[in-house]
């Protein structure tokens, strides 16, 4: 009979790792200690070590992201210059 699989959660994979990156005890001794196969371990180690840079960038600051803003919000002001401009000038018609 087949068993099914175990899904484990982020917190317990990133305990798990964190672990294996400390190197008190080897692989085989996590593996037995939570039941899981040391390969499955060093996975998640490196993926643990491979995301950890962007633990640290700062969300939001994208220099795409502030182009695009830096070019509509010039847009809105042209259009807000363009809108007074008419609006004055149909006052001045008596429209």
């Amino acid at each position: 009979m087949k068993s099914k699989r175990q899904k484990h959660s982020s917190a317990f994979k990133a305990k798990v790792a964190i672990e294996a990156l400390q190197e008190r005890e080897s692989l085989s001794e996590l593996s037995l200690k939570y039941g899981i196969h040391p390969n499955m371990i060093s996975r998640w180690k490196k993926e643990f070590l491979d995301r950890a840079p962007e633990l640290f960038d700062k969300p939001g600051h994208d220099k795409k992201e502030d182009a695009d803003l830096e070019k509509l919000y010039d847009k809105i002001g042209q259009l807000e210059m363009e809108r007074e401009f008419l609006k004055k000038n149909l006052k001045k018609l008596g429209l």
